[in-house]
């Protein structure tokens, strides 16, 4: 077997570890600084800016299209929830003043059926 002073994956493994502590260290220094915070406050500020400068002109690349924009689906889909809610309170509603049944039966009862068809014997008895 290999001697663990001259195996490669140790070497290998070792180097690895002692660079990953270097760049947490180094890291950590960096963070702490306040050039780095500053920094990052100004590249959120920009990223922010540009991202609604981008939503601005998707809205408006939209309505050139004549297509809705995430807003109005959004509002859409609002709109729909609130119609099929009012629809179940009405249907409630109904059911429970027995105007209509089940769901397969028509709202209005029918009226009996009185009437019967003639018989087959071509008149009556």
């Amino acid at each position: 077997m290999a001697d663990k002073g001259n195996d490669p994956a140790v070497i290998w493994q070792t180097m690895i570890g002692e660079m990953e502590k270097g760049f947490n260290t180094f890291a950590n220094q960096a963070m702490t600084s306040p050039e780095f915070s500053r920094v990052m406050n100004q590249v959120g500020g920009v990223s922010a800016g540009v991202q609604k400068q981008l939503a601005e002109l998707m809205e408006k690349y939209l309505t050139s299209m004549n297509l809705p924009s995430r807003a109005q689906m959004v509002g859409i889909g609002e709109r729909l929830q609130n119609i099929e809610r009012q629809l179940s309170e009405i249907t409630a509603l109904l059911r429970q003043n027995n105007i209509g049944g089940s769901p397969g039966e028509p709202l209005t009862p029918r009226p009996p059926r009185t009437k019967q068809p003639p018989s087959s014997g071509g008149g009556a008895a």
